[in-house]
């Protein structure tokens, strides 16, 4: 029976990593939040299209246009003015700034129009317009 213990000056062979493992599943849960968070953007209802391309590139900005006419840069809500600003600056930063406009499909035609004059004013030529793939 005194063979079953061990003395307090003896190493234990053995590490308890259930705490370890408990910080690596909370860091992993707050990776994944942050992560879906910083991804979503403005939920519009995109008109339908049988044939769509993808248009993501690195430097893509999106450009969002709700059904209530309020516009949106990259998730952020612009008026017109400050969207030509703030795509100036991209524009110098990147010569082939790539663009991708995604507008509701109830969405006052006005506006699309004039993102796309914008885009045509300050040399925008890479431009796509997102869809909706039929199924």
């Amino acid at each position: 029976m005194a063979g079953d213990l061990k003395g307090d000056l003896q190493a234990y062979d053995d590490i308890n990593v259930t705490p370890m493992l408990d910080l690596a599943y909370v860091l992993l849960v707050v990776f994944i939040i942050m992560t879906t968070a910083s991804v979503q953007g403005v939920k519009v209802n995109q008109p339908l299209t049988l044939a769509t391309n993808n248009l993501a590139k690195p430097q893509t900005r999106g450009i969002t246009i709700t059904a209530d006419g309020q516009v949106y840069l990259d998730a952020y809500p612009v008026s017109l003015d400050q969207l030509q600003t703030n795509l100036a600056q991209y524009k110098a930063a990147n010569p082939n700034l790539p663009v991708v406009l995604k507008a509701d499909a109830a969405a006052q035609y006005e506006k699309v129009m004039a993102v796309l004059e914008i885009a045509k004013k300050l040399d925008i030529t890479e431009i796509g317009l997102a869809t909706k793939r039929l199924q």
